[in-house]
């Protein structure tokens, strides 16, 4: 990298920003803005990255964004780079970020997907409070020491107390009883797999756990499947670690996977209900594969694929 650039609207424009020995001024993002620029990493909402990320395509400027606004567009790229790195090079000037859960999930799924044939799954999130902002995690943290006081809690950030409590209610719901979370892992998966015909269900909770997200996932497969050789491919996955030994209770949990960049996967076992299923749990930090690292490692890929031409 030869050079950063920070850029954000006119509320941060002009503050400096340290890292080791370093110091940035704030830019205003702006069209003018990515005219010298090569990659631009967008995390501001989808209203912005909808103003601003054709704007930077215009300017030769590729954009990796992190919201929904372009996921589904089908002359966009969603990448996950373990996965479908090749889909970076159609890019037309903007590629997409896929949504956390999905990211997490897809990192438990895609090794037995290569491996078995995936064809349908279940699965509810225990997702952390981080997924929402700064201000949810402030507010859990207030929650717990009010509780703890006995004092009253402030509910703001979401509609119900969050401290000792779970909410299953992420994000808006639709007319089908489902929330746009829940659609968006279904939706998501189906393009970043290549797998039109794939089918899930999924239930999304918040939980009060400050960073991580956990799914518990019940899929089915094409073909007879094998817990040992499940085990081998998650172990020989790039984006997964295997934490897998409940005699010793050994599985994975947010508190341990909490600033790592892969993805912990563990209690993998034949499924009760499905033929050809698996039983398993993924554990990872949405702040790092279900966002920033992705959108770092989706930059990665697309340099290393422009050096190759």
């Amino acid at each position: 990298m030869e050079s950063l650039t920070l850029l954000a609207s006119s509320r941060s424009a002009g503050k400096t920003i340290t890292w080791e020995d370093k110091t940035w001024t704030v830019e205003l993002a702006c069209p003018e803005a990515f005219d010298d620029l090569d990659i631009a990493i967008f995390s501001a909402g989808g209203s912005t990255s909808q103003e601003l990320c054709p704007e930077a395509a215009k300017r030769n400027c590729v954009a990796i964004d992190n919201s929904s606004a372009f996921r589904m567009d089908p002359a966009v790229p969603l990448v996950v780079p373990e996965i479908n790195a090749a889909a970076i090079r159609h890019h037309q000037g903007i590629i997409a970020n896929p949504n956390c859960s999905t990211a997490v999930a897809l990192m438990g799924l895609y090794p037995l997907h290569e491996l078995f044939g995936l064809k349908r799954f279940f699965a509810a999130t225990y997702q952390a409070v981080s997924g929402s902002g700064a201000a949810a995690m402030e507010e859990l943290k207030g929650q717990v020491k009010s509780w703890v006081n006995g004092q009253p809690l402030e509910v703001k950030e979401y509609p119900h107390q969050i401290a000792f409590n779970v909410l299953p209610h992420v994000d808006v719901f639709y007319d089908d009883g489902y929330t746009k979370e829940e659609h968006k892992m279904l939706n998501e998966s189906r393009k970043i797999l290549g797998h039109e015909s794939l089918r899930a269900s999924t239930t999304c909770v918040r939980v009060p756990v400050l960073r991580a997200h956990s799914i518990a996932i019940n899929a089915e497969f094409e073909q007879p499947v094998d817990v040992a050789k499940a085990r081998e491919a998650i172990t020989t996955f790039s984006g997964a670690e295997l934490c897998d030994e409940p005699s010793k209770n050994a599985y994975p949990m947010p508190l341990d996977f909490s600033g790592k960049e892969k993805c912990g996967v563990g209690r993998l076992r034949v499924d009760s209900a499905f033929d050809n299923g698996l039983a398993l749990w993924v554990v990872g930090d949405q702040l790092w594969k279900g966002a920033a690292l992705n959108a770092v490692q989706i930059a990665e890929a697309l340099h290393a694929q422009t050096a190759s031409v």
